[in-house]
């Protein structure tokens, strides 16, 4: 069995952000048919001093507690900061939050990384299509 991290166990056990956010102004969708890992991800953003703020986030994750660790803290790494933040937080980035994943689990960080910068796209598409 994988040796996890004391950080990895408490966001799988305690999960931070779980849920769905109804009116969601960016949703983004990932999954690793390989693993069966399946991540939902739901953006709230409002403007603030001129920037967009991800106001609030949550997760939705189907898979294994190293997919539901990743996703809980994406979104502890990007809530409160500017799309422009959020979008470059990276798979190494949540893994050494972490407190670095096995090897063999270390696409779960991928998919997380890829689930927010899907919605942050899906949030920015959404409002170009309004200001049409």
């Amino acid at each position: 069995m994988e040796e996890y991290s004391e950080a990895v166990l408490d966001h799988f056990y305690n999960p931070r952000n779980v849920g769905e956010i109804e009116d969601a102004d960016g949703v983004g969708e990932v999954g690793n048919m390989k693993c069966g890992d399946v991540m939902h991800i739901y953006i709230k953003v409002a403007e603030k001093d001129g920037k967009e703020i991800i106001e609030d986030v949550k997760f939705k994750t189907l898979g294994c507690a190293a997919a539901i660790a990743t996703s809980s803290m994406m979104t502890e790494l990007v809530k409160g900061k500017t799309l422009e933040e959020a979008a470059k937080v990276s798979k190494d980035d949540i893994n050494v939050a972490l407190g670095i994943l096995p090897k063999q689990k270390y696409h779960c960080s991928m998919l997380s990384a890829d689930g927010i910068q899907r919605a942050i796209a899906d949030y920015r598409s959404k409002k170009e299509h309004k200001d049409e």
